[in-house]
């Protein structure tokens, strides 16, 4: 199932995974001889007019060092130069207070091979659960941060907070990313990451898609 149509050579987003209807006032448009509706939608559902999310694990640790695993859809690279990415996670999440005073986080891209492992961490509390363990996920230590990578996934950028701020409900942690590591079978001639092999997944209203050539 695919979420679009899209010219032939691009990527199409497919359903992969599912693990988890309003009436609306419609507006009907007629563009180059088709007609859409167009719909008005609740401000509480503004998600549905969104594209799908990228999905990341990041991890963190306590006071005592004991590593926790949030799933995020909210991230997003801010700056090249110093190289920095933001992630949202509200302040209800037991991940937040780890951040907040570790100032530290990594951020993990997961494959389609680990989506049941990823809506755990995304479902379930690190107040309740050790999620490595739950999951069977392998920590693996990184190179410059406390927080430990996550030997299955594809990708792992290394970051230290260096600002953050209230956004409505959710924190906006600003990370400088103090290094980044990749698998090297994902990675093609050029040294550019070949997305067909790495498989990372996106997700809308807990269902998840993967990338296909069209």
């Amino acid at each position: 199932m695919s979420l679009g149509i899209t010219p032939s050579g691009f990527l199409s987003i497919v359903l992969i995974g599912r693990l988890g209807s309003s009436t609306y006032r419609g507006l009907t448009l007629t563009l180059i001889g088709v007609s859409m509706v167009k719909v008005e939608i609740p401000l509480r559902d503004f998600l549905q007019a969104s594209p799908p999310s990228v999905v990341v694990l990041a991890t963190c640790v306590d006071a005592s060092s004991k590593p926790n695993i949030i799933t995020l859809g909210m991230f997003m690279p801010i700056s090249f130069d110093p190289p920095l990415v933001c992630i949202g996670v509200s302040p209800k999440r037991y991940s937040h207070k780890l951040i907040e005073e570790a100032g530290e986080f990594v951020i993990n891209v997961p494959t389609e091979d680990i989506i049941e492992e990823t809506h755990f961490c995304g479902t379930k509390s690190g107040r309740d659960y050790d999620k490595f363990k739950e999951t069977g996920l392998t920590p693996r230590p990184a190179s410059r941060v406390k927080p430990p990578l996550i030997e299955e996934c594809y990708a792992h950028l290394e970051c230290r907070v260096v600002q953050r701020y209230a956004c409505g409900d959710h924190t906006l942690f600003i990370g400088e990313v103090v290094a980044a590591h990749i698998n090297k079978e994902v990675l093609g001639e050029d040294g550019r990451v070949d997305i067909l092999k790495a498989k990372p997944i996106f997700q809308r209203n807990y269902i998840y898609y993967g990338l296909r050539p069209t």
